[in-house]
């Protein structure tokens, strides 16, 4: 998918840009993650804590995008391109299924046991703000990468936008509760996620494996 065809103004700017966007994405999710998850321990929510533990997958995330885009700057061969890619998108993989695996063990834990998150203003206040930013990233990266070609960056992107939906879902479960006391809205939220993030982690993994055949 590396485009050697783009020139090098073009090759440079958009790697700047790929650049600024996950050093961004590491920022914005490392003070997403330290909140939401402070806020759910607190109010005993699933659905914020593992909103949380998505930022810092989501951190993970970023911080292979990070390694990639310095490892394989934009004078770098297709090989060097290629290798890079392979190695971002793997990992990019596994923070997909690491993320279904905590949801899932924690929602059904919450639900056997009945846990009743208490009301989060800070949690409600965290997902608008994430909704807003969220699909703009998300859409930024998505866009960058189709340019630049690279495979990572577009899967990484695709990561972002289940954070944005995992931010609407944590919306309707906190708030749910804290309008009509619906304590199994957090956990069912949280899990709402699941078919999604499987997915695109499977879709992941097969650009990674086409990465190998390219």
């Amino acid at each position: 998918m590396y485009r050697p065809s783009l020139s090098q103004d073009q090759r440079t700017r958009l790697h700047r840009r790929g650049l600024f966007l996950e050093y961004f994405t590491v920022s914005w999710n490392l003070i997403e993650a330290i909140v939401a998850i402070t806020a759910g321990i607190i109010a005993s929510s699933t659905a914020l804590i593992a909103f949380g533990i998505d930022s810092l997958i989501e951190l993970i995330s970023g911080a292979a995008l990070l390694w990639r885009l310095l490892k394989a700057g934009p004078n770098a061969s297709a090989e060097q391109h290629s290798s890079a890619e392979r190695r971002a998108l793997y990992l990019v993989a596994a923070t997909f299924f690491l993320l279904a695996g905590y949801i899932l063990f924690e929602s059904i834990s919450s639900l056997i046991h009945r846990e009743a998150p208490l009301t989060s203003l800070v949690g409600l206040i965290l997902s608008i703000a994430s909704l807003i930013i969220m699909p703009v990233l998300a859409y930024t990266k998505q866009l960058t990468g189709k340019k630049m070609g690279s495979r990572a960056l577009v899967a990484d992107a695709a990561e972002t936008w289940v954070c944005a939906f995992l931010s609407l879902a944590l919306l309707l479960g906190v708030g749910l509760n804290y309008v009509y006391g619906w304590w199994w809205a957090d956990s069912v939220a949280a899990m709402a996620m699941l078919p999604v993030i499987i997915w695109q982690g499977w879709e992941t993994l097969e650009e990674a494996k086409n990465e190998d055949e390219d």
